[in-house]
């Protein structure tokens, strides 16, 4: 009498090398990705009543000492480089801090307008 060996299927391929490259390229994005932009320095934004969504792209920073901030650039050059950009953006964010007096602020809101910038958005946290 003569045993036959069953005859053995063909392995399929495993999905095990797929699923770890899938997840080695989401670590890669996101430990590579910018997700926003960092603050030049700490800014606590004032509270308000308010439901409107911003709707600007270029965002300005101001700290609680005055000094305008603008992607990497502080003071005279962030305005400069500003009024480069303002060109392709029409509206502007504003982030204050909370703590920054109001003459300051005015003042800095003037600088804006007689740089040809007149539609500005306070950043504020809603209540």
């Amino acid at each position: 009498m003569q045993i036959e060996k069953p005859k053995r299927r063909a392995r399929g391929e495993s999905i095990v090398p797929m699923i770890n490259v899938v997840f080695l390229l989401l670590i890669f994005f996101l430990m590579t990705s910018r997700l926003a932009e960092p603050t030049p320095f700490k800014i606590t934004p004032p509270n308000a009543k308010i439901d409107a969504k911003p709707v600007a792209e270029a965002v300005v920073f101001l700290s609680e000492e005055g000094i305008l901030s603008f992607d990497g650039q502080e003071g005279e050059a962030a305005l400069i480089k500003l009024l480069a950009q303002s060109a392709r953006a029409s509206v502007i964010r504003v982030r204050a801090d909370q703590s920054v007096p109001s003459n300051i602020a005015a003042k800095t809101l003037s600088d804006l307008a007689a740089a040809g910038m007149s539609k500005v958005e306070l950043i504020v946290v809603p209540q």
